[in-house]
């Protein structure tokens, strides 16, 4: 692996920036199992919350969901967008810090997006080369893949990225899950499947983003494609952003945009080998970075009329 590869991933972004939690985060358990059970320990997903006492957690093992407060929010998501603001909430809920024994009163509910931006920024602050991927995930519900957030990092003895997911209990649930060293196969990486869609392989019906809309193939592909490719470059933008060219059109795209996106798609089938051609990209090519926002417009980057490109 190239050094300065490895060097960007130990580089933090928006929000994996540990700020004045960074030797707080370098306290945390370095064995990366204990570390992402330890975190899970911290979270409730809304999904888990909505269902109380039921399904995955039957056995109680995210808390007593009746103990929840009625007046907290159901979905913390809005508010808790970067690492320090997930820890900081955490300490105002239990002065203890992240401990195992934290009662579901003092959890704070978020989902996967979150739970994988805050294992990125410990391991970042532990200096240890890490990223969050955004990608489909076929072991929740049997003949579908529902859009989920995961990490990886990079383990320089063995000279491999080791991938794992921290949102869940799954081996105390009983998931055939090799769940802190995952084989490539056991996830689907939205470049991959974004590329079979567009070769006719699938129909990208299986694939779900869990928005309550029933979104799936293109526009559910074509989203977490920029998710990844963002969280790649270590700008782990949440649901509610989308570059803002794509934000209401992402089943509505010209074949010169969908090309683009063919591109970008094969390169990030092996991110590391075309991390050049990826970061290129991620400098010239203005419309994938310029975001959708309810105060400002298109062109209030500096921009005048059309995207100056490169973009």
């Amino acid at each position: 692996m190239k050094e300065y590869i490895i060097e960007h991933y130990k580089s933090t972004g928006t929000y994996t920036y540990a700020g004045a939690y960074r030797d707080y985060f370098r306290s945390l358990p370095d064995d990366i199992p204990a570390l992402g059970r330890l975190v899970c320990a911290q979270v409730i997903h809304r999904v888990t919350l909505k269902e109380g006492n039921t399904n995955a957690n039957a056995k109680l093992l995210y808390g007593d969901m009746d103990r929840y407060p009625w007046y907290r929010m159901r979905c913390e998501d809005d508010v808790l967008l970067t690492a320090p603001a997930m820890a900081a909430e955490l300490f105002r809920l239990d002065e203890r810090g992240f401990v195992s024994d934290r009662k579901a009163e003092h959890k704070i509910v978020v989902t996967c997006r979150y739970v994988s931006v805050l294992m990125s920024a410990i391991l970042k602050a532990k200096g240890i080369p890490a990223r969050s991927r955004a990608g489909y995930a076929p072991y929740f519900k049997e003949g579908f893949s529902m859009d989920h957030w995961i990490n990886q990092y990079y383990n320089e003895k063995e000279g491999r990225w080791i991938t794992f997911d921290a949102d869940g209990f799954y081996e105390e649930c009983g998931m055939p899950l090799s769940q802190y060293d995952m084989p490539e196969k056991s996830f689907d990486w939205v470049s991959e499947a974004y590329l079979d869609l567009r070769n006719g392989k699938t129909d990208g019906r299986q694939y779900i983003y869990a928005d309550g809309l029933g979104t799936c193939a293109f526009p559910a592909l074509v989203r977490y494609l920029l998710y990844d490719f963002h969280a790649l470059m270590n700008n782990e933008i949440t649901y509610s952003f989308l570059p803002s060219y794509l934000d209401g059109k992402l089943d509505k795209l010209c074949e010169e945009e969908l090309k683009e996106l063919d591109q970008l798609a094969e390169w990030m089938k092996e991110p590391d080998v075309y991390f050049d051609e990826l970061r290129m990209l991620w400098e010239q090519k203005r419309k994938l970075r310029i975001l959708n926002s309810p105060l400002v417009g298109d062109y209030d980057h500096g921009v005048d009329g059309e995207f100056n490109e490169s973009d």
